[in-house]
């Protein structure tokens, strides 16, 4: 039906300028508007579109057909208003012109949920500095409608190695809403060479959104960013929160059937979620082949892990005929390298059963006087007197065999204070709810196992 209503149209259009050939005279249309007009948009539509395409702010080939589909489901009232809309915006650093079209249409429908009027545009950043910024800097800009990036890859003269990895990454917050890459660049460059900077922006209101993540080239200069930039006054009365972020690409999935090996479950979870790297898996302490029912996935970046956690969860997805358990892996925070560099107690994994804490004492004492042992499970924890001790202890021992066994020994993490305030907040707001109302609270299920 939609065909033969197009021809119609299309027939109309045509016998209207026959009729009138006075008026399109005045008009020129590029040769693409004819093929708008046969992809159902309707006349004024193809026409504001054409105009745009003379003006040489877009070109018809840079438009996908996904964008011409959702412009065709818009009145003409609304597609002529996102048509204007688009051509005032700026897209001096748009890279790709269709993808911002798609988010022009979808805030305004946004915008039309809401009742709110289109805001007239905000005064965006002052385009002579982000121009001086990128001249300056050699650094490319890539603006959507939901964030600003800067660099990634930044030019090879600053880096030209792969993508850095965990640990490089800073989040920033509390930023000024009307405040841009030109404030934001000088003072994080300080720290050190930055791969990209990524501004989030709020495509309703046209400002950012208040926070940034910021990925450097170093673990080192990340953490120059959080020692020189944390509450650091961007403007007056204005300070910046600074802190290493995790971009979390690691899942948890539980209901694993114990008998599968790392080999067999690589296999599996790569036939139906793309990107997986690597599988962790923890043996039962009395057998080693069987795993304990459940296994961390590895993925290369962010996205990946979010779309097979999307997909895992869609339930339509099976795993050995079965559907898995899967939410976001706690993320493994780096502790601060200040209080590391003090740590006497050391992590060792993988004892075999039979490894009493006498005969670790006997291993782990020749290194240097300990303070006490305590095996619990397959692993112990070793405490030394001396952190050189330890660390000697650490680099010797690790690798050797007690009991038939390789061991893996790392330095214990000390217990990191603020997750276990958040615990300690998640634990009394559970609970409050019913101290009111019974002298005794009620049972509570126990939390279920977690890694």
């Amino acid at each position: 039906h939609n065909k033969m209503a197009n021809q119609v149209n299309g027939n109309a259009v045509q016998l209207k300028e026959e009729e009138e050939p006075m008026d399109t005279s005045s008009v020129t249309h590029t040769e693409h508007y004819k093929t708008l007009i046969e992809a159902g948009l309707p006349q004024k539509v193809a026409e504001r579109l054409d105009e745009i395409f003379q003006t040489g702010l877009v070109a018809y080939v840079d438009l996908d057909e996904r964008a011409i589909d959702a412009l065709r489901e818009f009145n003409e009232e609304g597609a002529l208003s996102v048509l204007q809309q688009f051509k005032e915006s700026d897209l001096s650093h748009v890279q790709n012109k269709s993808a911002f079209l798609c988010g022009v249409m979808k805030t305004y429908r946004q915008r039309e949920k809401q009742g709110s009027k289109v805001q007239e545009s905000t005064k965006g950043p002052d385009e002579a500095k982000i121009k001086a910024l990128l001249e300056r800097t050699g650094y490319t800009l890539d603006v959507t409608t939901g964030q600003r990036k800067y660099g990634g890859p930044p030019p090879d003269t600053i880096y030209s190695g792969v993508q850095p990895g965990i640990g490089t990454e800073v989040f920033v917050g509390k930023i000024p809403r009307d405040l841009y890459e030109d404030e934001l660049v000088p003072l994080f460059e300080k720290a050190g060479p930055i791969w990209d900077l990524r501004l989030m922006m709020d495509p309703l209101s046209g400002q950012n959104r208040g926070y940034a993540f910021i990925t450097f080239c170093s673990k080192d200069a990340a953490q120059e960013a959080v020692k020189l930039c944390d509450n650091y006054e961007i403007r007056p009365g204005k300070h910046l929160g600074v802190c290493i972020s995790v971009a979390n690409n690691r899942l948890f999935v539980g209901s694993i059937p114990k008998n599968k090996t790392k080999e067999n479950i690589l296999e599996e979870f790569n036939k139906v979620t793309e990107g997986l790297v690597d599988v962790i898996l923890y043996h039962q302490p009395d057998d080693k082949k069987k795993n304990r029912g459940f296994c961390f996935l590895e993925y290369e970046d962010h996205k990946s892990a979010a779309q097979a956690r999307r997909r895992l969860m869609s339930g339509k997805v099976k795993v050995w005929g079965n559907v898995v358990t899967v939410e976001w892996a706690d993320p493994v925070e780096e502790p601060d390298p200040e209080v590391m560099a003090k740590v006497k107690v050391l992590f060792v994994r993988n004892l075999a059963t039979t490894v009493t804490e006498e005969i670790l004492e006997k291993s782990f004492s020749e290194f240097g006087k300990l303070e006490r042992v305590k095996k619990l499970k397959d692993y112990a924890f070793v405490h030394f007197e001396d952190r050189g001790a330890a660390v000697k202890a650490m680099n010797e021992m690790n690798g050797k065999e007690i009991e038939g066994e390789e061991i893996e020994i790392v330095l214990a993490k000390p217990p990191d204070k603020k997750r276990k305030e958040r615990q300690a907040a998640r634990q009394a707001s559970r609970s409050t709810a019913y101290e009111d109302y019974y002298y005794y609270p009620p049972p509570r299920m126990p939390p279920p196992i977690r890694g």
